[in-house]
């Protein structure tokens, strides 16, 4: 995207809602940064970088605020600007895996971590050939998730058929579904999710769900009060989603969290998983697009915002030694 002005970053998202608050502390601690709305936008193949430092924070879940093409631009987007050698937090690579629920499937089966068994199909009629393996009630989910978004409670390969005739639309965005293990817990204690900057914990919480599958953690989609501004339906009528600060988090489950990170590259993003009757801690969600919880983080002592801010500074600080270095 073209511009004369050089800035230290650029913040490239789709959901201006979403990246208030980041902005805000952008601003108190007067960082030049520029914000790129990928909903309306367009690169040439000659045009230099703005910055040596993007911040990635576009969503899978773009689709369903009728941003779809958001994400193969943010995708194309970043691969070009690493090309030409500028630094992208959470880029191409990342967000593609964040884009794919089978390659995150795959991701934790090759580092032996318990995740759900899962099989990934274009057609009904595939799943015929899993019939022995597959076991109901299942999760239907599309593959490029976010959000949860279209995710169905199914009980048979009958229910797929069903579910997906009566909303073809379904198939969206990439013609692509998962249908996967179906995992039970305690709905009192909800899933956790984990929230990493850096490589290092920031902080966990615990979400009680309530039947819910959207989880999205901003304020602006589940706000500790009232009703949320979101584009993701409840499967059901159920009570609001609820966030708790975790402290006590396993330090087995921290560690098991720490190497998926690594092993993904996440610079920014949040892992999730829940423990089974029968003990099985389940790791199944990657998110590198991560809306920070305030209200959680308060409680730990910080605002999670000066923070991610913190982590932003001391990354310009060394795109400009590297850049002084290959000068």
């Amino acid at each position: 995207m073209p511009s004369s002005e050089a800035v230290d970053l650029v913040v490239l998202h789709e959901h201006p809602e979403w990246q208030k608050p980041l902005f805000a502390a952008l601003e108190r601690r007067g960082v030049a940064y520029a914000a790129c709305n990928l909903t309306r936008a367009a690169f040439s193949n000659v045009d230099a970088p703005r910055a040596r430092l993007y911040f990635n924070q576009a969503s899978p879940s773009a689709y369903v605020r009728g941003n779809t093409r958001a994400v193969p631009l943010a995708l194309a987007y970043m691969r070009t600007l690493e090309r030409l050698g500028a630094r992208v937090l959470n880029g191409a690579d990342v967000f593609a895996l964040e884009l794919s629920k089978s390659a995150q499937a795959t991701l934790l089966r090759t580092l032996d971590i318990d995740t759900p068994w899962s099989v990934t199909f274009n057609d009904v009629s595939a799943l015929r050939a899993y019939d022995d393996r597959i076991t109901w009630p299942a999760i239907l989910k599309p593959d490029q998730g976010g959000s949860g978004a279209r995710i169905h409670v199914v009980d048979s390969l009958a229910h797929v058929e069903a579910i997906l005739t009566a909303d073809p639309g379904l198939w969206l965005p990439e013609n692509l579904l998962l249908l996967q293990e179906y995992l039970p817990h305690d709905p009192e204690q909800g899933i956790v999710r984990l929230e990493f900057l850096g490589g290092e914990l920031l902080y966990a919480m615990r979400v009680v769900t309530h039947g819910r599958f959207n989880l999205c953690p901003s304020p602006v989609c589940n706000p500790d009060e009232g009703e949320g501004v979101c584009e993701v339906p409840a499967a059901q009528p159920a009570p609001p989603v609820e966030f708790y600060p975790y402290p006590e988090v396993p330090r087995e489950a921290v560690e098991t969290a720490t190497r998926i990170v690594k092993a993904a590259g996440l610079d920014v993003g949040g892992i999730e998983y829940l423990e089974t009757p029968d003990r099985r801690r389940v790791f199944y969600d990657v998110n590198a697009n991560s809306n920070l919880r305030p209200s959680v983080a308060v409680s730990f002592g910080f605002d999670p915002f000066d923070r991610v801010v913190d982590f932003l500074e001391r990354e310009v600080k060394r795109c400009r030694v590297r850049g002084q270095d290959a000068v």
